[in-house]
């Protein structure tokens, strides 16, 4: 049996992602910055939309940001993904982004991670 509000509340955040995306685009000079946060784990790519590549991901499962992670809450988590990502995005070349938070507010985990990628170089 399924929860109608746990899937009304996953809709509201597609519908907010789509109208988020119409005015977002990730172009080679910016790229945009994605983030896609679930209940464990939170995942940040970099992407030029474009040429439709990913120029750069770190998330709570890659086996370098999960050394780093262990015994940590999911806020410190969100920051350390940050920090990867602006490191990342570095190495590729990219020093500005465009920020999209796919539909989720901004605020903990999210606003975490966004400012870790910030203090790392990240331009947004």
């Amino acid at each position: 049996m399924t929860d109608i509000g746990a899937k009304k509340k996953r809709e509201a955040r597609i519908r907010r992602h789509s109208r988020i995306r119409h005015h977002l685009e990730g172009t080679a000079q910016r790229p945009r910055l994605a983030i896609y946060r679930s209940v464990a784990h939170i995942y940040a790519q970099i992407i030029n939309d474009e040429d439709g590549r990913t120029l750069a991901s770190a998330s709570t499962i890659d086996r370098e940001v999960a050394k780093q992670i262990e015994g940590k809450d999911k806020t410190e988590s969100a920051k350390v993904v940050g920090e990867y990502i602006a490191s990342r995005a570095k190495a590729a070349g990219v020093e500005e982004v465009v920020f999209d938070r796919g539909g989720f507010r901004y605020q903990g985990r999210i606003a975490a991670l966004a400012e870790a990628a910030r203090e790392g170089g990240l331009k947004f």
